[in-house]
């Protein structure tokens, strides 16, 4: 009555939380799974962004559900942001589910799940679907992780959460009800997890956070005109055996000059910035409460290519957004190339329930979000396979991630701007920084064969 299978909706956010319950579990005794098929316990992590992975996460449990009526020991929770947001309403669609548990609470799904289990071995009475969702003072210093047991050597690069929560306020997300405020960790406490984590191996982190780029603001002072998320930089760029440090996702109003002059001057900082624009129309920005111009948006990429010239830039784009006219969509379309970024995340507008937005007219048909959509989509392909190109006959500095999905002894991993390599290889090679030359490209990877250093 052990074996949990945890399935995972969403952002890297949300991948590191799993990831932290699996190592909390595995430390309790439990055995992580690769299926549902294989579980006893399922948990759903559930992402509330947008409506196609809220919809995907009922579908699974409501299919869970009915397998959970023929077995009842069978033992189903969501977790995540959807159990914040939506708390014992879930029960309306999902009368069966044992535990509902908050974003807040992750380092408590062990113990909920230990109790569910003793009362079912008649150590107390049988409970009805248990419901963890209060806000938790303190609960950002619980987001650490150590590399579990037995994975010392098998992950090249690890998620870091810095920070819990949202302060912003755009009208078309619910996050900050899902995540709360905003709270930041310690430094020192981040700086010993990402020492455990490379002590085992780990050459690359991310830092995570709502709006990373937010960290410490209300918690640690300003250092020579440092804002704290540079301060955690610098100190994480003095760590021995950390080669690459990457973040996501900041706001553009976060890039000030102390940030920006950090492209110049740290050397594990990757060449590569995810920059959420949202829109490229000024009116649809102020509808948004994005609290930026596109003017100030161009200013910092111009700012960031002219003291990193090899930066590579992707973003998140919202088309269709209530009152969106084709003059609003024709302004973003044309910056979107303009810019010319490597990747985005291109989105089509989505009610989310309890938001400003929520209260405004869909005035954009589908049909016409989903042409604009594929125009954006159409500008990226261009802009991803032409910087891919001019990548051909250059040599980049790969860190191996693994085996490659196809082909005999191949290897794939990434460069310091993000791009995916594909090339002949040992299996000794992963976990390195290896110089591969580039020869072909696509629009989603790179291929290229190994540089061999001479003795």
């Amino acid at each position: 009555m052990n074996r949990v299978y945890i399935k995972t909706y969403g952002c890297q956010m949300n991948e590191r939380d799993s990831d932290e319950v699996a190592a909390r579990l595995r430390e309790r005794g439990y055995s992580i799974v690769d299926s549902e098929h294989e579980a006893d316990i399922v948990l759903i992590n559930t992402c509330t962004v947008r409506d196609l992975p809220e919809q995907k996460a009922f579908g699974k449990a409501g299919r869970l559900q009915k397998f959970k009526r023929k077995n009842p020991d069978f033992i189903l929770g969501i977790i995540g942001c959807m159990a914040q947001t939506r708390k014992e309403s879930l029960l309306d669609r999902l009368p069966d589910l044992d535990l509902i548990i908050g974003t807040q609470k992750f380092h408590r799904v062990a113990d909920h799940l230990d109790h569910l289990i003793a009362t079912r071995r008649g150590q107390g009475p049988k409970p009805a679907t248990l419901v963890d969702v209060e806000e938790e003072a303190g609960s950002q210093e619980t987001i650490s992780s150590q590399p579990p047991v037995g994975m010392a050597g098998k992950k090249v690069s690890a998620f870091v959460s810095i920070m819990q929560g949202c302060n912003m306020n755009c009208h078309f997300c619910h996050v900050p009800q899902a995540r709360g405020k905003e709270r930041s960790r310690s430094i020192p406490s981040i700086i010993e997890e990402v020492q455990q984590l490379v002590a085992s191996g780990v050459k690359e982190v991310t830092l995570l956070g709502q709006i990373v780029t937010s960290y410490g603001r209300r918690e640690i002072d300003f250092v020579t005109q440092k804002s704290p998320f540079v301060q955690l930089l610098e100190q994480l760029e003095a760590l021995d055996g950390l080669e690459r440090i990457r973040f996501t996702s900041p706001h553009p109003r976060g890039f000030k000059d102390d940030l920006i002059a950090c492209y110049g001057r740290l050397k594990k900082l990757c060449e590569h910035v995810h920059l959420p624009a949202q829109s490229f129309s000024n009116a649809v920005l102020r509808a948004m409460n994005r609290p930026y111009t596109v003017e100030r948006y161009c200013d910092l990429v111009d700012k960031l290519r002219a003291i990193q010239p090899e930066i590579s830039f992707s973003t998140d784009i919202i088309v269709g957004y209530p009152g969106e006219t084709e003059e609003d969509f024709a302004l973003t379309s044309h910056y979107f190339d303009q810019i010319g970024f490597d990747m985005a995340f291109i989105f089509k507008y989505s009610e989310r329930p309890n938001t400003f937005a929520a209260t405004l007219k869909d005035s954009v048909p589908e049909a016409e979000k989903q042409r604009r959509n594929q125009l954006l989509l159409d500008i990226l392909a261009k802009h991803s396979l032409k910087h891919h190109q001019s990548l051909i006959g250059r040599t980049q500095e790969v860190l191996v991630e693994g085996p490659a999905k196809r082909g005999d002894n191949m290897l794939v991993g990434r460069t310091r701007t993000y791009r995916k390599v594909i090339f002949e290889g040992q299996p000794r090679l992963i976990g390195q920084l290896v110089p591969v030359y580039i020869d072909t490209a696509t629009t989603t990877s790179l291929g290229g064969s190994l540089v061999v250093r001479e003795a």
